[in-house]
């Protein structure tokens, strides 16, 4: 599952790949995500240590995105604020721990298993750019109208 913290920045990040030539105030993005404004800082610095966003300060200043929307995947903010896409610690891929109670990691039917499941979902996580998200959420919009 995800956490509080990984939901809200998704939310903020699509809501930023809206308009990704802009800068957006703490304050706006807040309101406009229902995000607790002290609990977005935090994100959004995260997010700007990263490397996924920019920040100016003063007059005409604010957050914006340092790549395109096609540019950012699902995948790299989960990991960035959830850590591992695996379910055990034997088929994580960057925060990979030996179990154990494992006698043989390459005939471990449990770890073979989870594996599949780790790449199956790190494959669709990466597969969703904030791009994707907006297109996505234009058509259910469009369903929605019909």
């Amino acid at each position: 599952m995800l956490s509080k913290k990984c939901k809200y920045a998704i939310h903020a990040l699509v809501h930023m790949a809206k308009q990704p030539e802009e800068k957006f105030l703490i304050k706006d993005i807040s309101e406009k995500c229902s995000i607790p404004k002290k609990f977005l800082e935090a994100i959004l610095l995260d997010l700007n240590r990263a490397g996924i966003l920019g920040s100016k300060q003063g007059k005409g200043g604010g957050y914006f995105l340092r790549r395109t929307p096609s540019e950012v995947n699902l995948a790299e903010v989960v990991r960035l604020f959830d850590g591992a896409i695996a379910a055990v610690p034997c088929a994580t891929y960057k925060f990979y721990e030996r179990c154990v109670e494992c006698v043989d990691e390459e005939v471990c039917s449990v770890r073979d298993a989870f594996l599949q499941v780790r790449n199956a979902t790190v494959e669709m996580l990466k597969a969703n750019t904030l791009e994707d998200l907006i297109k996505k959420e234009n058509k259910l919009r469009m369903r929605k109208k019909k």
